[in-house]
């Protein structure tokens, strides 16, 4: 038995032919390429079968667990293309006639060799949970039944994903090669003759899974959580890999593949306490994997997991307190930055079944969020500060009696906060400006409203130019004045539109109707609604109304002393 690691260029009618046959092994994640990856794909192999006659196309390397004296190969990387690859030959095979499809079927599936018993079985199985969908109508050339099924019913992602790219490519080569078989034949030689794999075999898991990483770090388009599991599954035993996968799987369907690699990202931050300075995978090695043995790895990922599902959903369930605790997390949802989130997860993962202790987090949360959103805290700052939670949360010393302190803001942070809100608003980012005018509307609404951030815009009431020989210079004759007023929050109202500069200027009462409120004469927002009220807007209103709304902000977030 061969013990190297071997790799070999070959074209296309070699890699789908008898001396491979390509297994996807259970522990390996689902089918994932969309529409714009098979599209990219299919557009390079036509520009290049039309502009470039003689030379090859090169399509990438695969990493297979493989002796050499056999077919079988479990693939442990390259199974986006070979699956990619196989749908495109199946579509162009399901357009030709009898003789030709049956040629071109060699490549999809292999007919069996009775006196070499060599049994009839596809050229790639996927696995298990896709591979008789994939056979049925991929590789049976079952396509316009596939085009039939309503997707809504179809179990996964990855088969999702199969119909998607299969209606595309036959889509894309009806428009480029007109469905003619003489064009298709053409394309299919170009295919087969001058198209290159890189198969690299190992005889072994791990060697295969060094390989794997090792491609990695030299720019294959992979995830850290791809590597990650790569090097744990390398450490299970055979009987150990199913039912870690399926977990592994679950988790990963349930977040989606980016989300669940911010998973690690915030696992990570958990576990270092402090800004990454290297790579998710390095540090992540570094800060987590060095403490958790393989096999537990996946106990810590899924209440962390869960969590996080919950956070980003906003869709905390318990028998109290659910309504107000999402409530928080969709204001939370709204922050520019995610630097929230791993303290999130923390806390939930050990405290959900406490609903009152929950509540009672996640509103202190949200303010100090808000306070470093509105306030402009740096990332460092901000990573700095939510740090001191988690380690306080770390503790396990805390509960509802004896909640966790630094989640609370300090006297300084009110104070600094108080500032703000008592500041020129509108010159904050539009990111924080918006959350803090929605955030007052919500607490003037008792929390009863919902907005859509996509419609939202900011309008000033006294206009930020005021014109001579107009009502607007006659109630605010003091340039100092106005300029001290404009941008403060009393003097801000949110709409529902677009801006209108030629309204900017219109008279209060004109302003009111033909602009701040609906055909109905009202708003959807209760700030807007209460200036539609006011009969005027002098610099003693407009006193009163900081007042009040200030005193608004103080009571639900709590900064007074």
């Amino acid at each position: 038995m061969s013990k190297k690691i071997s790799g070999s260029e070959y074209p296309l009618k070699k890699i789908f032919s008898s001396d491979f046959e390509y297994v996807i092994p259970p522990y390996q994640r689902p089918y994932a390429w969309e529409e714009e990856q098979a599209e990219e794909l299919f557009d390079d192999l036509f520009d290049f079968y039309e502009f470039e006659p003689e030379e090859g196309y090169f399509l990438g390397s695969i990493v297979l667990i493989k002796q050499d004296s056999e077919s079988y190969a479990e693939v442990i990387d390259g199974q986006q293309r070979l699956t990619t690859l196989t749908i495109l030959l199946s579509a162009l095979a399901s357009i030709l006639g009898k003789e030709d499809q049956k040629e071109l079927r060699e490549y999809i599936w292999e007919r069996g060799k009775k006196y070499e018993r060599i049994e009839p079985k596809p050229r790639l199985t996927l696995r298990e949970k896709d591979k008789e969908f994939f056979s049925k109508h991929v590789q049976e050339l079952n396509f316009e039944k596939l085009k039939r099924l309503d997707e809504k019913s179809l179990d996964n992602e990855s088969q999702k994903n199969i119909k998607k790219n299969s209606e595309l490519f036959l889509k894309k080569i009806e428009e480029n090669l007109g469905n003619e078989a003489e064009n298709i034949n053409k394309f299919v030689e170009f295919l087969v003759e001058r198209c290159f794999l890189v198969a690299v075999s190992t005889p072994n898991d791990q060697s295969a899974y060094r390989v794997f990483s090792v491609m990695n770090d030299r720019g294959l388009d992979l995830k850290t959580t791809d590597i990650i599991k790569a090097h744990i599954i390398g450490e299970l035993t055979p009987d150990e890999r199913d039912e870690y996968n399926d977990r592994w799987e679950d988790m990963e369907v349930e977040l989606d593949r980016d989300g669940f690699n911010d998973l690690f990202t915030y696992v990570r931050m958990i576990y270092a306490q402090e800004k990454a300075k290297k790579t998710l995978l390095v540090e992540f090695k570094e800060h987590v994997l060095s403490k958790v043995e393989p096999k537990e790895l996946i106990e810590v990922l899924e209440p962390y997991a869960d969590a996080l599902a919950t956070v980003c959903n906003a869709n905390y369930e318990a028998v109290s307190y659910a309504e107000e605790v999402n409530a928080y997390l969709r204001w939370l949802n709204r922050i520019d930055n995610s630097d929230w989130i791993p303290v999130a997860i923390l806390f939930l993962s050990r405290n959900k079944h406490v609903p009152e202790y929950v509540e009672w987090f996640f509103n202190r949360l949200e303010r100090l969020a808000a306070y470093m959103h509105i306030c402009a805290l740096n990332v460092n700052e901000r990573i700095k500060r939510y740090n001191n939670v988690i380690i306080e949360a770390l503790k396990g010393k805390h509960s509802f009696n004896s909640p966790i302190q630094t989640v609370e803001l300090n006297e300084t942070e009110k104070e600094k906060m108080c500032e703000v809100l008592d500041g020129n608003i509108y010159e904050l980012t539009a990111k924080r400006r918006n959350y803090l005018i929605l955030r007052l509307d919500a607490f003037l609404s008792d929390g009863a409203a919902s907005y859509n951030r996509s419609m939202l815009t900011i309008e000033h009431v006294l206009p930020q130019k005021v014109s001579d020989n107009t009502e607007w210079a006659k109630l605010w004759p003091d340039e100092q004045l106005r300029k001290q007023w404009v941008h403060r929050i009393a003097n801000l109202v949110p709409l529902n539109r677009s801006r209108n500069s030629q309204a900017q200027n219109y008279d209060f009462a004109k302003k009111k109707s033909a602009y701040f409120s609906d055909r109905e004469g009202v708003s959807s927002y209760v700030s807007t609604t209460q200036v539609l009220k006011c009969e005027k807007w002098t610099p003693e209103h407009l006193q009163n109304r900081q007042n009040e709304l200030l005193k608004v902000l103080q009571e639900n977030w709590r900064l007074s002393s």
